[in-house]
């Protein structure tokens, strides 16, 4: 993992298309700003691993789903 020290207004670029700006400093809460191409999905964590979960379980459910059909053929 890169570490890397900003402060505020400050960014970093990811790649050529990837802007995170550091927008305010409360306490221990950092509020970043995101500029990316709308093709690149950009969300929190726990949003991101929901996400995960669910396209999981549907595929899980989708292959339960082929299994019973091809057992009844």
């Amino acid at each position: 993992m890169l570490v890397l020290s900003r402060q505020k207004d400050e960014s970093i670029m990811i790649g050529d298309d990837v802007e995170i700006t550091i927008v305010d400093v409360r306490g221990d809460k950092v509020r970043l700003g995101i500029t990316a191409p709308k093709e690149i999905p950009v969300h929190r964590m726990e949003v991101y691993e929901a996400i995960q979960r669910e396209k999981r379980e549907k595929q899980a459910q989708e292959h339960e789903k082929s299994e019973k059909q091809a057992q009844e053929r």
